[in-house]
């Protein structure tokens, strides 16, 4: 069960909107243009009894909020319903369909079904069956204070989520069914002891309450089997990550990834042990306090959510969660015009000036490199950095400098090296370096690394017309140092061997001169020259 399609109507900045929704969806913009406004009408929807006048349309008190959400595959949310009154409840209204409107009003806040346009009555308790009804709603909005991950509280959703998983888990646990058996025993069996004093407490109070109440009241003290749930009232979180304290204790970074983590996991478990319906996870900042490869990790495991059957709504001002494509994602771009929120879907042409805008409007804070240079080895790139920042500061940062292959493999091994890393540079769907990239290779050691290199001559012809390929004369860059820091082949291997190209490197980068390195290297100045000169 799934939402398709949500209509917004006179909320906050919305005043009007219909998006269609994929399984994982991104919300961009920038600040104060009604990213969260969306979230939470969401959120009103699934929860609110009141509707104050500030969260109107221009805040006027004769507007009508209205959310209307579509959902289909009715049957599979009917399926792991739980709770057979909710579920008989549900039935009555849906029928068969498997395509149905829910929609909610700021007049009376009741949600009804609307199936073939027209709306269906529903009776008392039924807003309790539809809750149960619904994907759950998963909301982490950045106001959200995470003690709620630390410390068990059986009304939040966190909660709600670790009790499912571990309620599973005992339910099926012979130990837990004797525990249920002999908790029974104890408090209920006609031969227990603890029965028998509750049955004299009842009939002392039955005598005082008679005195008030003569008509025969009676007072019998019943001990309920226990609900999993509570016993995790005394449910706690914590961290080892060299000092053992409570997660609550921990900074904002590591509450929100936990945070996060629990709701994967809560995902995978379900995926595994198909228990429990499905989620609407709604993840308002989804960045907030991620490094960036801890973006790149949240959106893969966030991705797994979604494929497995959940739905996923982000709303980012990050640019690593929007740029990779996904065959079930859908990006939104959530602007503020004339006071109003717009949300319209972008697709992948439009994605990149969406990019563009989010980070500033300016090339600088794309932080692309203005050309490419690859090199073979780490040797090569330390030595022509160290070689730049010493000679021409002014040109510091406006290349990338990447080694292909490490320095003690085969040449050949390195010259697929340098084909596998130019490769995307040149064949990507808008390759931008294609006709600027540099590249340096060493002389072939060998007829297999001769042919090698052809091989790669002809795959990219275009390199050698354009004198964007660059080959030393001498197999390897310790043979190309100049005056007395210039090896000889078996010296270089050597040195190879012993892992000491790099340190040699940085050292003869930091003692030869400028006029050593443009005299007597022709060859990498030339090249550098070259890159500098095609660089955006």
């Amino acid at each position: 069960m799934k939402i398709s399609k949500i209509r917004i109507q006179n909320y906050r900045s919305i005043e009007s909107c219909e998006i269609i929704l994929d399984d994982f969806n991104v919300f961009v913009g920038q600040n104060n243009h009604g990213k969260t406004n969306f979230f939470e009408a969401i959120d009103w929807f699934y929860k609110a009894k009141k509707s104050p006048d500030n969260i109107k349309f221009k805040q006027e008190s004769d507007r009508e909020i209205l959310v209307e959400i579509d959902y289909v595959d009715i049957q599979s949310g009917l399926d792991v319903m739980k709770n057979k009154k909710n579920e008989t409840t549900i039935k009555k209204v849906l029928e068969d369909v498997n395509t149905v409107t829910i929609k909610k009003s700021s007049i009376d806040h009741k949600r009804v079904f609307i199936i073939n346009d027209e709306e269906k009555t529903t009776g008392a308790g039924f807003d309790n069956a539809l809750n149960d009804f619904l994907p759950f709603l998963e909301y982490v909005n950045t106001k959200i204070r995470l003690e709620d991950v630390s410390v068990y509280k059986s009304t939040t959703p966190i909660s709600k989520m670790l009790s499912g998983v571990l309620s599973a888990i005992i339910e099926e646990n012979p130990e837990y069914a004797k525990f249920r058996e002999k908790f029974s025993d104890l408090f209920s069996g006609e031969d227990s002891d603890v029965r028998a004093e509750l049955n004299k407490l009842g009939d002392k109070v039955e005598i005082y309450l008679q005195k008030q109440f003569p008509d025969g009241t009676k007072i019998e003290f019943n001990v309920i089997d226990p609900i999993f749930e509570d016993l995790l009232k005394n449910f706690e979180t914590t961290v080892d990550d060299g000092v053992k304290t409570s997660a609550q204790e921990k900074g904002d970074g590591m509450q929100r990834a936990i945070m996060l983590s629990i709701i994967q996991a809560y995902a995978d478990f379900r995926k595994d042990q198909q228990v429990g319906k499905q989620f609407l996870f709604m993840i308002d900042e989804a960045e907030l306090h991620l490094h960036p490869s801890g973006q790149r990790a949240l959106k893969r495991a966030l991705l797994d959510v979604a494929s497995e059957g959940d739905q996923v709504l982000l709303n980012t001002h990050s640019s690593v969660l929007v740029a990779d494509e996904e065959d079930i994602q859908n990006i939104f771009e959530v602007v503020k015009k004339n006071k109003k929120t717009e949300i319209k879907k972008i697709d992948q042409d439009e994605k990149m000036g969406v990019v563009y805008e989010l980070l500033g409007g300016s090339p600088a804070d794309l932080l692309f490199p203005k050309n490419f240079l690859i090199v073979e080895g780490r040797s090569e790139y330390i030595f022509l950095t160290k070689i730049i920042s010493r000679f021409y500061p002014e040109k510091k940062g406006n290349i990338q400098i990447s080694f292909a292959g490490g320095d003690t493999e085969e040449q050949r091994r390195n010259i697929e090296a340098i084909h596998k890393m130019y490769n995307p540079l040149a064949i990507s769907d808008n390759p931008i370096y294609k006709d600027r990239t540099i590249i340096i290779c060493d002389k072939p050691i060998d007829k297999r690394s001769e042919n090698k290199l052809e091989e790669f001559r002809k795959h990219y012809p275009y390199l050698v017309r354009n004198n964007q390929l660059f080959e030393l004369d001498v197999t390897s860059l310790e043979e190309y140092y100049p005056g007395e820091w210039k090896k000889t082949y078996e010296e270089s291997r050597n040195l190879g061997k012993d892992a000491k190209k790099t340190s040699y490197a940085e050292e003869v980068a930091n003692k030869i001169t400028k006029e050593q390195f443009e005299n007597e290297m022709p060859v990498l100045y030339e090249a550098l020259k070259k890159c500098w000169d095609l660089s955006y």
